[in-house]
């Protein structure tokens, strides 16, 4: 019994063997899958899980016939360490291709080349974009600590000096931010990563950012040494994978696909209509007390009046609702572009919403509903929890919870212990509820 018993835990405290790996996944029926909280690895948005690592994780999991499970950490170390640990089968991040960490992991699947690149805008006659990292001597750039700024002290001192280089350091500016303010022309200059260039430039579509100023690094998905056959069917996986239509579209969701909603003009505030569907506006504002001016506002700046729109992240119909969301709120399946139905799922929304924010003065409380119903609820309530810590009113929208939605592209600010929802895009909120409010107030001037 004794030596059964020595057997059985010799046995227990053996490595996994690879075959084991695959076996688990699937008695489990699921893949745990691990990454960062990124614009292009994983986010939360509207209540859904997006991100492109995320949605190619997704399709690794469909072809090995299990459901994917997400698990985010704070560093590339700490993705390397609960790997280890058994934490997750798979890393499905951009894992930096290094000799250190060949001895740690085993890497696997689709190897990216990124590289570090100038985010400008596009050039004119009068001031043409650089095309040569020579062309720096003389120029500011705005970048913040860390590889961005090696890099371009490395490149200044290859040139021979000359690069005026401001070094960012306030904690309320990201990456994203730079860019933002090059767009808006308030900088020049600043550096990133290739991917999240592309990404930005969905955003802002002026933005030139073909010019690179450092060498290619490799990054790949990783597994346990010991997983080599998890390993070999994420390979094969991306060799077959890699033409489909659910990669190709993945590729065009996040890099190429623009996310700004382009207006027109509404139909006549001289003749006091604001839309086709003001009718509809006015019957449904009253179930949660809103004026219809507001909610036709909603509609203006979600879909352009357009019940055919389907956005960027899947959000479709006049009040773009997620497929999800439409669901729960009772929108019938192939619906979704009905009029009524969508504005009747969104009154019923906001009223759930209004209800969730019943603390907070009717006056700000819409404000805090009109930025749940764009981010979702959790940013939300992770913004005023953040405002709640740093001595801000977490119960007033302007200058105080919008501000640490901002703040939640930062990741000091998105891994902080008090935020449970990660990164997010908080420039599209802020600018979202400002904007309907703004619109909301006009269509009041003109229409009574």
């Amino acid at each position: 019994m004794g030596c059964l018993c020595c057997y059985m835990g010799c046995k227990q405290q053996q490595k996994a063997t690879p075959i084991d790996v695959v076996q688990q996944i699937k008695e489990h029926d699921t893949l745990t899958i691990l990454t960062l909280y990124s614009s292009t690895s994983y986010f939360l948005y509207r209540g859904q899980e997006m991100g492109y690592q995320y949605e190619l994780g997704n399709q690794f999991a469909n072809s090995l016939g299990v459901k994917v499970k997400v698990k985010t950490a704070q560093s590339v170390e700490e993705l390397v360490s609960r790997l280890n640990a058994g934490d997750a089968d798979i890393i499905a991040y951009n894992l930096p291709i290094t000799n250190t960490l060949k001895d740690s992991v085993l890497y696997c699947g689709e190897e990216n080349v990124t590289h570090q690149v100038i985010v400008q805008r596009a050039g004119s006659r009068r001031r043409p974009a650089l095309n040569d990292v020579t062309q720096l001597l003389g120029k500011e750039v705005y970048v913040r600590p860390g590889k961005h700024y090696e890099r371009l002290k490395n490149l200044n001192n290859e040139l021979g000096g000359g690069i005026i280089i401001h070094l960012v350091t306030e904690d309320s500016i990201s990456e994203e931010d730079l860019i933002r303010q090059v767009h808006e022309g308030k900088i020049a200059y600043t550096v990133s990563d290739d991917d999240i260039a592309r990404l930005n430039q969905t955003y802002y579509p002026e933005l030139n950012v073909g010019l690179a100023i450092s060498y290619d690094q490799r990054a790949s998905w990783a597994v346990r040494r010991d997983s080599k056959i998890l390993a070999e069917l994420a390979d094969h996986w991306h060799e077959e994978n890699v033409t489909s239509a659910a990669h190709s579209a993945s590729m065009k969701r996040y890099f190429e696909q623009g996310k700004v909603v382009t207006h027109s003009p509404i139909l006549s505030l001289e003749d006091g209509k604001i839309s086709i569907y003001d009718d509809l506006f006015r019957k449904y504002a009253k179930e949660i007390d809103w004026d219809w001016r507001l909610l036709a506002s909603l509609a203006y700046t979600e879909s352009n009046f357009d019940t055919t729109a389907v956005s960027w992240a899947g959000a479709l119909g006049l009040m773009q609702l997620m497929p999800r969301t439409a669901r729960l709120m009772g929108i019938p399946e192939g619906m979704e572009q009905n009029a009524e139905e969508s504005i009747k799922a969104a009154v019923k929304y906001i009223g759930i919403m209004n209800k969730d924010y019943a603390e907070i003065p009717i006056e700000e409380r819409t404000k805090f509903v009109l930025a749940a119903y764009n981010a979702g609820e959790g940013h939300i309530n992770d913004a005023r929890a953040l405002a709640e810590k740093y001595g801000a009113d977490k119960n007033l929208w302007t200058d105080n919870v919008e501000k640490y939605l901002l703040l939640k592209s930062n990741e000091q600010y998105f891994k902080d212990p008090v935020v449970k929802f990660g990164y997010f895009r908080g420039s599209t909120t802020f600018a979202f509820v400002r904007e309907i409010m703004e619109r909301a107030e006009k269509y009041r001037e003109f229409i009574k």
